[in-house]
């Protein structure tokens, strides 16, 4: 049996009134999620461990079958794999976004939506400037790229930009741990007060920045500042294969950095797909086709779709019922009209990472409704997919690995 998770970045939501105090999930139309409902077994999963932040980085790598105290080191080295930075034994990577500031706030945490072209200009100017043997900025895509210290110490309290929208930024720069001193490391206080003399430093650079300039005529949004958050060092973890024999090979499909950094140490191999933005335009139908590409010859596809969060952050109600309905119609429906011809079974399964409230613009630590999907699975009484049907699921509320041990289970 070959398995394939579809998972939709922050797609779930809370009750809004707006929406006669439905969820999204429950408001937008999406036939064939609720099919899957109806003929699959249904539940919750917390994604997210008690001491953890509710950031994708986490809740990713818990749904993926990982215990989080065992190989968590934050979205910089996960972003440094990605892009193909080899990560040496001093190294401690950071993420870097580029980001908008306004009237001593943060207005937005992707700064006006970067393409990668502008973004890559941007870090390329930084990296001239501030850059040195200690210091060294790496391009990614859109505004998520990366931030490498030699010798810097992780033991740091970084804020993420997209948790604190339109507050205050001064008091969310870099704070030191207390202890965390580490043999042949800067002190967390250096630490921190490097990275903060280098976010300072960017806003003066990036004033002056020609797109900036350009922009500030046309009323765009500026990206102004770098914000880096989530430090680490270069993680151990055993590959997908390891964890579960019965994968041979697998794929991670998907815009986004950390997501294929995941990937990287996961083992699994990283497809990208043409015109994959992570936002609201992204190829859904070159994803679709690339995971039904991938199935023919994997035993297991990682399809992520980053859309729902994006919108989330920007608290854009439309445009998040919008990216829900799109999930639906144009990646689970070809899948699954696809692989339903096929004489080996596909099993499917379908949740988010972990919510991100249009009301609240910011993730949040709640458990994420899922499906599971094969043929000849005993179905339970759900009959449409969303946050509060699922309550009543087969599977009950599962924890972190469980889930991954679920599907990885079934039918075996």
């Amino acid at each position: 049996m070959k398995h394939i998770i579809i998972l939709g970045d922050g797609m779930a939501d809370h009750a809004v009134e707006r929406l006669g105090g439905k969820t999204l999930l429950q408001y937008a139309d999406t036939p064939y999620m609720d099919m899957l409902a109806k003929k699959g077994r249904t539940g919750r999963l917390i994604t997210v461990p008690d001491g953890y932040s509710p950031g994708s980085e986490v809740a990713n790598t818990a749904i993926l079958g990982y215990d989080l105290d065992k190989v968590y080191e934050g979205r910089g080295p996960l972003e440094a794999a990605s892009i193909g930075y080899e990560m040496q034994p001093d190294d401690m990577a950071i993420r870097c976004n580029i980001i908008t500031l306004a009237d001593g706030k943060i207005k937005n945490h992707h700064g006006g939506h970067l393409d990668s072209e502008e973004g890559e200009w941007m870090i390329e100017v930084l990296n001239e400037t501030l850059g040195s043997d200690r210091v060294k900025f790496i391009p990614g895509i859109q505004y998520r790229h990366l931030l490498v210290i030699k010798g810097g110490n992780k033991h740091i309290i970084c804020s993420p930009p997209h948790d604190h929208p339109d507050q205050p930024w001064q008091p969310l720069l870099v704070k030191a741990e207390e202890g965390g001193e580490e043999p042949g490391r800067m002190t967390p206080q250096e630490t921190a007060d490097l990275i903060n003399d280098l976010i300072i430093k960017s806003q003066a650079i990036l004033k002056e920045h020609p797109l900036n300039k350009k922009w500030a005529i046309d009323g765009r949004d500026q990206a102004n500042s770098i914000w880096p958050w989530s430090p680490g060092y270069r993680p151990s973890m055993e590959t997908i294969s390891e964890m579960f024999p019965e994968v041979k090979q697998g794929t991670v499909i998907s815009a986004v950095d950390l997501i294929r950094g995941i990937g990287h140490y996961a083992g699994l191999k990283i497809k990208i797909v043409d015109g994959a933005t992570g936002l609201y335009n992204t190829n859904y139908e070159g994803k679709a086709q690339a995971a039904i590409e991938a199935l023919k010859t994997d035993d297991f596809v990682f399809l992520h779709v980053e859309a729902s969060d994006e919108a989330g952050h920007d608290g854009d109600l439309e445009l998040k019922i919008r990216t829900i309905e799109n999930l639906d119609r144009r990646i689970v429906e070809p899948i699954y009209n696809e692989v339903k011809t096929w004489n080996e079974p596909v099993a499917i399964a379908i949740l988010p990472d972990h919510p991100t409230p249009v009301e609240i613009r910011t993730h949040v630590k709640e458990p994420v409704p899922f499906i599971i999907y094969s043929q000849g699975i005993q179905p339970d009484k759900v009959m449409e997919y969303d946050e509060i049907s699922c309550v009543g699921g087969g599977y009950g509320l599962l924890k972190m690995q469980e889930f991954m041990q679920a599907f990885m289970g079934i039918n075996k």
